[in-house]
């Protein structure tokens, strides 16, 4: 049997957010579009890098306000991603976390955000290939956390 424990392997920590609002009984979630590699073009959760100090939930907030210029302080948690090759970059762990906002608060993209917008959840779960990362998982995992539906209904298909 092989001797792993000369092998080290470096994990970098992120925290993510998935918000959540509704509009005309339609049920949208925030996100952003990156601005760099991996995934340049793609939408994705606001989140980003865990500073030194920082906890997942204080990372995701810090990132949460710099990405969609937005500050929300209730929080709920979704849970920790951690499969290997996750991200391309490397190994990444991320704490996820979820928040309900009452109405769709027009979101300013800043730092690594191209746009930020409120997509409908039903398109997002359409849309999966568009989704950076596995953040189609953590938003569905995140809408069970709330009872949200996590398949497109018929009134949300077009």
């Amino acid at each position: 049997m092989a001797d792993n424990h000369d092998t080290v392997e470096m994990a970098r920590l992120t925290g993510d957010v998935v918000a959540f609002a509704q509009r005309a009984g339609i049920w949208h979630v925030l996100l952003i579009m990156r601005r760099w590699n991996p995934f340049e073009g793609y939408w994705a959760l606001p989140g980003g890098h865990v500073e030194p100090g920082e906890t997942f939930r204080e990372a995701a907030v810090r990132e949460f306000t710099e990405e969609a210029g937005l500050l929300v302080e209730r929080f709920g948690e979704v849970g920790v991603y951690d499969k290997p090759g996750r991200d391309p970059r490397g190994r990444y762990v991320t704490g996820a976390f979820w928040t309900v906002l009452h109405t769709l608060v027009p979101p300013t993209a800043g730092d690594d955000a191209r746009l930020a917008r409120w997509l409908p959840l039903a398109w997002v779960l359409r849309n999966r290939e568009r989704i950076a990362f596995d953040h189609p998982r953590i938003i569905t995992d995140a809408a069970r956390c709330v009872d949200l539906p996590t398949t497109p209904g018929p009134e949300e298909t077009r």
